[in-house]
């Protein structure tokens, strides 16, 4: 016996119903698989970063002393923009509780840019950080382009003020563009400090580009109130004179997460009783998100 034949409109109505079932399926399927190119991307900026590590671990080994600072990557947005295929990093050797003078030509912070060329340039002032932007800056001919120069600026003389205890934001209110006589353009803003831990304070910048868009000079000011520092507060935590510790511990919470790398090191030689002690106010920072 035959089966009766299914009309072409239930058919239609299946079909319908199986490819949306699919498509769906389908589709998160092709968005969960990243893309070649961005494959691709991602594994030649991870090779780069290998090569910038490499090439910057040469250029230290021939500074004495640079085994005792911290190198730290500098990624953000407007330094990959302006200088693609340039790396930039700052070696910052700590200032408290006992700072750590290096030798020359060192100082306390100091910029390195590995060059597209695999060389690597020392900057420990402002003063050559100009220079770098002279030579390098692309030409600002909008004033978007002169704005995110200033901001690249203001990004890495930062690093030149930082003590590890300094948080910066760069409002966009504060970039300001106008034009001179020249036909040039005049851009201001400022790095202000997150008011943290009684910091207080920020980075005036002006960097003046000619009618082309050549920068012409560039200059920062900084006017910095520096809050609580480490000293010897975590070593104060089990003071027996009970308003002694309650100021160390005031101190310790005031510099929040700041204090990270201040109380791991004092925790590595300390006794169990005051090792107890710092987990303790380290518990109540991270809680009380400080």
């Amino acid at each position: 016996m035959r089966e009766p034949a299914v009309p072409p409109r239930t058919i239609a109505v299946i079909m319908i119903c199986v490819l949306a079932g699919l498509g769906p399926g389908l589709a998160l399927g092709e968005e969960a698989k990243p893309s070649e190119s961005r494959t691709q991307a991602a594994t030649a900026e991870a090779a780069a970063q290998a090569r910038g590590r490499e090439l910057l671990e040469r250029k230290l080994a021939t500074l004495p002393g640079a085994e005792r600072g911290r190198v730290v990557s500098i990624r953000e947005g407007p330094l990959g923009r302006l200088f693609p295929g340039y790396l930039f990093y700052v070696l910052r050797f700590r200032q408290y509780p006992v700072a750590l003078n290096p030798p020359a030509p060192l100082r306390s912070n100091n910029l390195l840019i590995v060059r597209p060329d695999d060389s690597v340039a020392l900057l420990a002032n402002p003063e050559a950080l100009e220079s770098f932007f002279r030579s390098t800056l692309p030409a600002a001919t909008t004033a978007a382009m002169a704005t995110e120069g200033a901001k690249a600026w203001l990004r890495l003389v930062e690093e030149l003020n930082q003590d590890g205890f300094l948080q910066f934001a760069v409002p966009d209110e504060s970039i300001t563009v106008t034009r001179v006589v020249s036909g040039g353009q005049r851009v201001t803003g400022e790095a202000v400090v997150v008011p943290k831990g009684g910091n207080q304070g920020g980075i005036r910048a002006v960097l003046v580009f000619d009618s082309s868009g050549t920068l012409v000079s560039a200059s920062e000011t900084a006017q910095i109130k520096r809050g609580i520092r480490p000293i010897c507060q975590a070593t104060k935590l089990l003071d027996p004179d009970l308003i002694v510790r309650g100021m160390a511990e005031q101190a310790i919470l005031v510099m929040g997460r700041a204090a990270t790398d201040y109380l791991a090191e004092q925790r590595e030689s300390a006794s169990p009783e005051l090792q107890d002690a710092i987990d303790r106010i380290w518990h109540k920072i991270v809680s009380e998100d400080r």
